[in-house]
């Protein structure tokens, strides 16, 4: 079918259409604002790095050309992810920054609205406009802020444009937004997160009914010749792999690029598929502004030197057609650099304001106006009403037999014959939430099972194979639980995820690494855009990180979600890292993350081993009021001044810490956990180490070897906080190379001694 459509619009020459004189003219204006935008810094601002679109110029009419054709189909908003290269000139001429607000940035003045000077460079920057069309429609365009790291703004875009379309309705039609996605040429070819989001495309809990990717192709990367830079003969050949339609396009003809680009959007309108422009020109400049191309490509640059560009050859050809006049031609190109003169002579006369904000998918009064709640437990009646309708079934339902067991045993926790395991918390804190109306968003490599077959979400009938999700049949007025299997990648879906948790702050984003020590493979998207979103570009994210972590010899790859590396980049109360030991405080920080006012991500170390522990349940009333607790102090120490030692830990260590206790009747010992290492509780910490006014000893005991883990991010902060007659030690496993052994049974004696030194 859609080959046949293909065919039917490209084969007869008769459906090339000749544009309008009004669309010719608008053309000549769009290439003429993007040229002498450009012109005009070059000769202002000698030298600054701006990554000039020159050569490439006919980008901007193409995005003109999309935006009018997508507000004709009623299109909301498109969301924009771009590199750097041309990225000013689309803030300029498609998102409307104002010529002000961007040589301000220019020449270092501070703009009240602009977070270049303490955040990030200017063409890293996101912002959002509204954009007239060529029928007078008025249509959102954003384009959404991103480091250097080329291309990995794509997973996020599409997250943005999921998470608006949700809240829309738009789920099934995907008409209200579009993503755009603008790529440099050897970038498109040369990063594997672009295959990783092109396979996000038709996936159901991640698709946005069809990306329009333009590929900026100035056919160079930096100094690297596509020779050198790809195996294939097109940079576009990776969207090959979803069977994409490639329409390769020379730039320097306007008019075939504008024909391509409705075509391009029609095709996405019918079939909801991806579809790719391969926009053919080149570049003017070197990499930079401040590079020399002559070094490495003479030959190509004497080229390019005596070359037209595509407003010269455009303008020459309307005037040679007698479409337009020599002086409406002149009168055009007079009009735009007055407009950029009158903008420089004004830059340093006045404060510039523009507006950076990212539009949201929910009004953004109704973030502001939540207020933070430190009670974050349930009433029995809602734990009762979610344990009943999570364990029912529908009548006609097959479950596995193994799962039956699996919830009828949950009803015990009702009555209080047994305690809460760390799923079945987890169920409660989804199960309370949604029914407060807070949608709820799980993603990972099986995760709706669970990795180690814990979870359950959504249950199989064994005889029709349909799927039933308790979770989203509580009451009528509920919020829904949308759990999705990812597909094998941590990249692409982390950044959907976060682009998600951006644009939807009031639903419960969670992604769940398969094991912890997998989220290195998204550490791009950890290091670059969640961890200092806020302070780079003023866009908070309150994304949850579900990372399995504990040492139970499975060796390097399957012990370690590298605690330390998270550590490391905390500052300044960006994000939060706990590492709770009760399926109860699970329960409360999940919930504390959704009443909280402000909006940081949730670094969570979960557990393995500590699912099934009997002794790591939870009873019914740590469900019904209370709430997290940063630090836990041992509540068996009644008699404080008869506590010699005092071993501070988090984390499964801590049930090997009181077996070894109980097992050898040591009763001058207190345990203390740390709950959560970020934002550290000083406070909380110094008051219970100051309480045992006769311990000498305070240990701090951990799993990771000592370079890894938390101690050199504690060792600092706790030597302020113990008291004078205190001495701070560790009990761990010793440095290491690799996060651990290989062997279970080496891995079991370490653990063994580690707890055995702590009470020595």
């Amino acid at each position: 079918e859609e080959k046949i459509w293909l065919q039917s619009k490209m084969e007869p020459i008769k459906n090339i259409p000749d544009f309008s004189v009004e669309i010719k003219q608008r053309t000549l204006h769009k290439l003429i604002n993007a040229e002498t935008f450009e012109h005009f810094i070059h000769t202002k601002f000698i030298g600054h790095k701006r990554f000039s679109l020159e050569g490439s110029e006919t980008l901007i009419p193409v995005l003109d050309m999309l935006l009018g054709e997508a507000s004709q189909s009623n299109v909301l908003e498109v969301v924009l992810g771009m590199a750097h290269r041309g990225r000013l000139n689309v803030l300029s001429n498609i998102i409307g920054k104002s010529y002000e607000s961007i040589l301000s940035e220019f020449e270092d003045i501070p703009d009240p609205n602009s977070y270049a000077g303490s955040g990030d460079v200017k063409y890293h920057l996101g912002a959002t406009g509204k954009y007239k069309t060529i029928n007078g429609k008025m249509i959102t365009v954003s384009v959404a802020s991103n480091p250097s790291h080329l291309e990995w703004v794509n997973p996020v875009v599409e997250g943005i444009v999921r998470a608006k379309q949700t809240r829309l309705g738009d789920n099934i039609a995907h008409r209200k937004v579009l993503s755009v996605l603008i790529h440099g040429d050897a970038a498109f070819a040369g990063q594997g997160i672009v295959a990783e989001t092109l396979n996000l495309s038709q996936l159901s809990g991640y698709r946005t009914g069809g990306t329009v990717h333009i590929i900026i192709n100035n056919q160079i990367g930096f100094t690297t010749t596509p020779e050198d830079a790809r195996s294939s003969v097109y940079a576009s050949d990776v969207a090959k792999m979803i069977q994409a339609p490639i329409f390769h396009v020379n730039g320097d003809d306007p008019e075939a690029s504008l024909w391509v680009t409705k075509l391009a959007f029609e095709y996405r309108q019918i079939f909801k598929k991806d579809v790719v422009i391969d926009l053919f020109g080149y570049r003017r400049h070197g990499h930079n502004e401040g590079d020399e191309p002559g070094f490495t490509q003479p030959l190509l640059y004497d080229i390019i030197k005596s070359h037209p560009s595509v407003k010269e050859i455009y303008e020459n050809e309307l005037l040679k057609n007698q479409i337009l006049s020599e002086e409406t031609v002149k009168k055009m190109n007079e009009e735009i650099y007055d407009e950029l003169s009158e903008a420089f002579d004004k830059i340093r006369k006045k404060s510039i304001s523009f507006n950076t904000d990212v539009p949201l998918a929910v009004p953004k009064e109704k973030i502001e106006s939540i207020k933070p709640v430190k009670d974050t437990g349930i009433t029995e009646e809602t734990l009762r009403t979610i344990v009943e309708k999570t364990t029912s079934l529908p009548g006609n339902f097959s479950i596995h037999p193994k799962l039956k067991k699996f919830l009828e045993k949950r009803k015990d926790l009702i009555e209080g014959k047994s305690g809460a395991e760390w799923a079945f918390a987890e169920t409660l804190a989804f199960g309370s939430l949604l029914l407060e109306g807070t949608p709820v968003r799980l993603s990972g490599q099986d995760s709706v099972r669970g990795t180690f077959s814990q979870r359950h979400l959504a249950l199989t009938d064994i005889k029709s194979g349909n799927e039933y999700v308790p979770l989203n049949h509580l009451s009528k007025n509920q919020a829904q639980l949308e759990a999705l299997d990812s597909f094998l990648s941590e990249a692409a879906v982390l950044g959907f995820e976060y682009g998600y948790s951006t644009a939807d702050p009031l639903a419960l984003v969670m992604w769940e690494a398969q094991f912890g020590d997998f989220s290195n493979g998204a550490q791009v998207i950890i290091d670059n855009f969640i961890v200092a979103s806020y302070e780079k570009w003023q866009l908070p994210n309150s994304l949850v990180l579900l990372l399995p972590h504990g040492f139970e010899g499975q060796g390097p790859e399957h012990s370690s979600a590298r605690l330390e590396r998270f550590l490391i980049l905390c500052a300044e109360e960006n994000m939060q890292v706990c590492y709770p030991s009760t399926p109860a405080q699970y329960f409360h920080v999940l919930r504390r993350q959704m009443k909280n006012a402000v909006q940081k991500p949730l670094v969570l170390m979960t557990p393995k081993s500590l699912l099934r522990l009997p002794e790591a349940k939870s009873p019914k009333e740590e469900f019904i009021g209370g709430s997290f607790r940063e630090v836990i102090d041992d509540n068996t120490a009644d008699k404080k001044g008869s506590i010699k030692k005092v071993l501070l830990t988090s984390g499964k260590v801590y049930y090997d810490l009181i077996k070894y206790r109980s097992d050898n009747k040591i009763d001058d010992t207190s345990i203390v956990r740390i709950e959560q290492f970020y934002p550290y509780k000083s406070d909380q910490v110094k008051e219970i180490l100051h309480s045992y006014s006769n311990a000498k000893n305070v240990i701090w005991v951990q799993e990771e070897p000592r370079n890894m883990g938390a101690w050199n991010f504690l060792y600092t902060r706790l030597m302020e906080d113990i008291s004078d007659h205190q001495e701070l030690s560790y009990s761990g496993r010793p440095e290491g190379a690799s996060p651990a052994v290989g062997s279970a049974k080496i891995s079991m004696q370490q653990q063994k001694e580690l707890v055995e030194e702590a009470f020595k």
